[in-house]
């Protein structure tokens, strides 16, 4: 069983504070992250790396969320590497929608829950071999934060104030994303997305998150969007 940091989480102690500032009738001003775009398209993301686009990306098969796989990652298909500001890390995530969630949801963990450093985040991986939630990864659609530090069946690693967190983070994205900290068999590193492509949530979520990390004083580090 993993022990605990003893160090607090410094975005945890800003909130707490913030909190007491708040109930003393001051708004405090709070940092806030960059908004997490899609930057360059794929195809010129692509020709700047001297990649050839694969003619059929897709494998023809769904994951278990039912999105569409991937046979891998910056080729030409939908799965593409993004960074995740304030942190250095890249992941490779599906564009669109989906990227704006869990990048987000990245973020949020980074200034909320522990600090991320390059190497701390995992995305896509290749479908072969991959079985239940974890054909996810081939789809773009999964993602997991320190998967060393947290790895499947371990529990014990997070405070019950990062828990807390990670469930503030859950409850923004309101039945769209799924933690492997509620799996039956416990994966406290795991993200993925919980709709199908067709379920509208995920789009209007994506929405309110662009809408809301566009704007000065908001965003990621500061209290979560509902509604």
């Amino acid at each position: 069983m993993a022990l605990p940091d003893p160090a607090l989480p410094r975005r945890l102690l800003l909130r707490t504070a913030a909190g007491l500032v708040c109930a003393a009738g001051t708004v405090p001003a709070l940092a806030t992250a960059a908004a997490a775009t899609d930057g360059p398209g794929p195809p010129s993301a692509a020709r700047r790396a001297g990649l050839r686009p694969q003619a059929r990306p897709r494998t023809g098969s769904s994951s278990a969320n039912g999105w569409p796989m991937e046979k891998g990652a910056d080729i030409g298909g939908a799965v593409w590497s993004r960074a995740v500001p304030g942190t250095g890390a890249t992941v490779a995530v599906r564009l669109g929608a989906v990227s704006t969630v869990l990048v987000h949801v990245i973020s949020r963990y980074h200034y909320e829950v522990e600090a991320l450093g390059p190497d701390d985040v995992r995305g896509f991986r290749a479908p072969h071999g991959l079985r239940g939630f974890r054909t996810n990864y081939a789809s773009g659609t999964a993602v997991d934060i320190r998967p060393g530090a947290h790895p499947p069946g371990a529990t014990g690693s997070l405070f019950p104030a990062q828990r807390a967190a990670i469930a503030d983070i859950l409850t923004e994205c309101a039945g769209v994303v799924r933690w492997g900290g509620r799996f039956r068999t416990p994966y406290e590193a795991h993200f993925h997305i919980d709709v199908p492509p067709s379920d509208e949530r995920l789009a209007r979520l994506a929405d309110r998150i662009g809408r809301r990390n566009g704007t000065p004083g908001q965003g990621p580090g500061t209290p979560a969007l509902r509604g």
